[in-house]
């Protein structure tokens, strides 16, 4: 049975809006909207990760992708070669990006009770790094390899190195031509000649701890998040299209509880509609200035 690849086009850059000029007083409605939260919660997507060079899929002017699914990996062997061929390229670039300033701020902003958590789409573990304590990873972590038969749970720098053994001086002749994508892949083609390793425990399949399109977040994740949610009074969306369940039935959540739902993103949402308020500008300007007045 052949899984097709879902093709995602982002707006093209010409329909991105301008950066506001004047910060304080676009955001002035959101401080005010924040403000008379006791907590906030946080969600957030790509968005905020593309001022650290991590690329995304629908910023306007992005390049076309084709990720694979989850379907598609489990097919069949030649589909896991190549994707664990484009990650042995794509993953050290996430391990080597680090947070910005919007990641920063968001931390900031957990330190001093403003934010309660933090409940991301990314995988680039960067708000970690930037110092967020309360931190859900719905769609797991780039730097941990699971067994879907054993279960067991390896570093990603521990299947490096078997990768590196059974492919000497592959990452060295393709490393030119590669070009990084989401989620710690690579575009790359030529990768019928890569060799893989199946658990060692187990000799199952290893396949990322992350949640890839078409797979289910695991509920765990998904209630730690809602009640992250549940117990602030206010949830500020930033750096998301929301375009993926995953994260819109966190914003479908706290209007049904009648909370503000704050969203800071360039471009359109599907939480649109249920917003109490859309503000299109650079997360890291937002962020950064919300820091300072609340």
């Amino acid at each position: 049975m052949q899984h097709r690849r879902p093709i995602i086009v982002a707006p093209g850059a010409e329909t991105a809006t301008p950066e506001p000029a004047d910060v304080p007083a676009t955001l002035a409605p959101v401080v005010e909207i924040l403000s008379a939260a006791t907590t906030t919660a946080a969600l957030t997507g790509a968005g905020i990760s593309t001022d650290s060079g991590v690329p995304d899929y629908r910023s306007p002017g992005s390049p076309p992708r084709r990720p694979m699914t989850h379907q598609e990996f489990l097919a069949s062997d030649a589909q896991r070669r190549h994707y664990w061929a484009r990650n042995h390229l794509g993953w050290r670039f996430l391990r080597a990006a680090l947070p910005n300033a919007g990641h920063r701020a968001l931390a900031r902003l957990e330190h001093t009770g403003v934010v309660n958590g933090v409940v991301t789409q990314n995988v680039d573990l960067l708000h970690l790094r930037a110092g967020s304590h309360n931190v859900i990873h719905l769609h797991g972590r780039y730097d941990r390899v699971v067994c879907l038969q054993c279960g067991t749970v390896i570093s990603r720098e521990t299947y490096d190195a078997v990768l590196t053994t059974l492919n000497p001086g592959w990452r060295e002749r393709h490393i030119d031509d590669v070009e990084l994508a989401p989620d710690a892949d690579a575009a790359l083609e030529s990768t019928a000649d890569f060799r893989i390793a199946p658990c060692a425990r187990c000799g199952g399949v290893l396949m990322p701890d992350v949640v890839f399109f078409g797979g289910t977040t695991p509920r765990a994740r998904v209630e730690a998040a809602r009640a992250i949610v549940a117990e602030a009074e206010a949830l500020l969306v930033v750096g998301s299209s929301l375009a993926v369940m995953s994260g819109l039935r966190f914003v479908r959540q706290a209007a049904k509880e009648g909370k503000p739902v704050v969203i800071i993103n360039r471009g359109p949402t599907r939480g649109d509609a249920l917003a109490t308020l859309k503000v299109e500008m650079s997360t890291t300007r937002a962020l950064t200035h919300l820091t300072e007045v609340l």
